[in-house]
């Protein structure tokens, strides 16, 4: 006899289901949300909402305003110039540990593949699935390196990251193609086993998207 999964709770529903509009950028930054709206969208009460507005406020997405709403909370200057600085710091050493390495074919093969993904979402009008795919892309490599306290790292900026490509890729969707074309050289120095290359195309790689970033941001 089959059994059905149990059905969130409707507080974890609405949680997720306005923080993934937060970080797909389709709730953008200085966005005033209403309880009454989320909870109309999603057929619940507002009490519900409430407590997801007051998780997302406590992970600083969101500003509540009693009587009035909730606030997305802009992306900051200063929080771009964290994450990229952290990122600097990671991903370019990753690229080159993982080039060095002699059992690196499985780690291309799926690195080839997200690219791949890429480009099809991008074909199909998929802004949220590209996100996702770019930064599965660069957390893979930082997982390959082997080193497990970069890739807790890595995986910490998880939410940040996605929002902050999602805020560029909507405002600037010419980018993405170029995004794309980056990670293919990166890749391809990785398959050629050049770990000063590798290094040095996800440098330019990581500068370029912060310029990206802060100029989708401003405007």
């Amino acid at each position: 006899m089959g059994t059905n999964a149990p059905r969130p709770a409707a507080k974890d529903r609405a949680y997720e289901w306005v923080k993934e509009r937060i970080l797909e950028g389709d709730y953008p930054g200085g966005e005033l949300l209403s309880e009454g709206e989320v909870a109309e969208a999603l057929e619940c009460s507002r009490t519900p909402v409430r407590e997801a507005f007051l998780l997302l406020e406590a992970e600083g997405l969101m500003r509540l305003y009693p009587k009035r709403g909730a606030l997305v909370v802009p992306v900051t200057s200063e929080e771009i110039a964290d994450v990229m600085e952290t990122r600097w710091v990671v991903e370019p050493h990753a690229a080159a540990m993982v080039s060095g390495r002699r059992d690196r074919a499985e780690t291309v093969a799926t690195l080839g593949e997200l690219i791949d993904e890429q480009e099809r979402v991008l074909a199909a009008g998929d802004r949220g699935a590209f996100v996702e795919a770019d930064r599965l892309f660069h957390h893979r490599i930082v997982e390959a390196a082997g080193n497990a306290i970069l890739t807790r790292v890595s995986h910490s900026l998880r939410d940040r990251q996605r929002r902050m490509v999602a805020t560029t890729v909507a405002r600037a969707p010419d980018l993405t193609a170029r995004f794309v074309a980056e990670h293919r050289a990166i890749l391809a120095a990785i398959e050629r086993g050049e770990p000063g290359e590798a290094s040095t195309l996800m440098r330019a790689h990581l500068e370029g998207s912060r310029r990206g970033i802060e100029g989708a941001v401003g405007s």
